[in-house]
């Protein structure tokens, strides 16, 4: 009776794990602005609900907007700057520049749909208008690239093997597939920053901005992160040297179209 219910278990866990990546695979299709085949969890029009539904919630986490109505509108005029002259004005995102009061968390992100947030801690360290153009840039690179969307599609499928692998084989061998998930899911968060970087000095050269102040803010995140930082290996992020290595290597790229 024993070796029954493991078998009925075992197909139970197979169907979850076949669904998932069915799901997966179906989700297939090719990013218009980018050229990349990407797997998609949710529509343009999804993307954009969800981000605004977001903004509101992840601006509390950081103190609110900040109160300086000038500083916000120089965000807001470098942030449509470049939008205006790239192919993020071709998207059907909405594009919406928060300046974030939090003093204390040297950051900056982009929810799906084109609501991007740059923390005051951040933007008070930044030397030129090039550096928060370089800052706003990849932002907007991660909304053009789908990267959110992107990301809950892998989770999915990730999700539903873990689940699979529990109900089918054992729990303790479940978390170990989750371990490994984790790893390959940090992996694809490196890929979306460095794509972000390469489409973010795209996006600088077309506004004409210098592409080369982006490695300053490389150099203001390092600074930020201290000698106790991640090995890239554990990090969602690359290494800053390997993003200002791949940086230069975008510049020569841009440069000449």
């Amino acid at each position: 009776m024993r070796r029954g219910s493991s078998k009925i278990k075992l197909l139970i866990g197979a169907g979850i794990i076949l669904f998932a990546v069915i799901k997966y695979c179906s989700s297939a299709e090719v990013n218009p602005y980018t050229g990349e085949k990407q797997h998609i969890a949710l529509t343009e029009e999804q993307e954009i609900a969800l981000g605004l539904q977001a903004a509101p919630q992840m601006a509390a986490q950081h103190g609110g907007l900040y109160p300086d109505e000038r500083y916000q509108a120089f965000v807001d005029e470098v942030g449509n700057k470049l939008v205006n002259n790239s192919i993020a004005r071709q998207t059907g995102y909405q594009y919406d520049f928060h300046l974030l009061a939090d003093a204390n968390t040297i950051n900056a992100f982009a929810l799906p749909g084109g609501q991007i947030f740059i923390t005051y801690a951040l933007f008070s360290k930044l030397d030129n208008e090039d550096q928060l153009a370089g800052v706003l840039g990849h932002e907007i690179g991660h909304v053009v690239g789908r990267h959110s969307a992107e990301r809950m599609a892998k989770q999915g499928l990730t999700q539903g093997i873990i689940s699979g692998v529990a109900v089918g084989v054992d729990p303790n061998t479940a978390q170990g597939a989750a371990a490994v998930a984790q790893m390959l899911n940090m992996s694809y968060g490196r890929d979306d920053e460095l794509q972000s970087d390469d489409l973010g000095v795209k996006f600088m050269l077309k506004a004409n901005y210098n592409p080369e102040e982006m490695i300053g803010v490389m150099e203001i995140l390092k600074a930020a992160a201290g000698p106790n930082r991640q090995p890239e290996r554990m990090s969602t992020h690359p290494d800053p040297e390997n993003r200002i290595e791949k940086i230069r290597e975008a510049i020569e790229k841009y440069r000449g179209q």
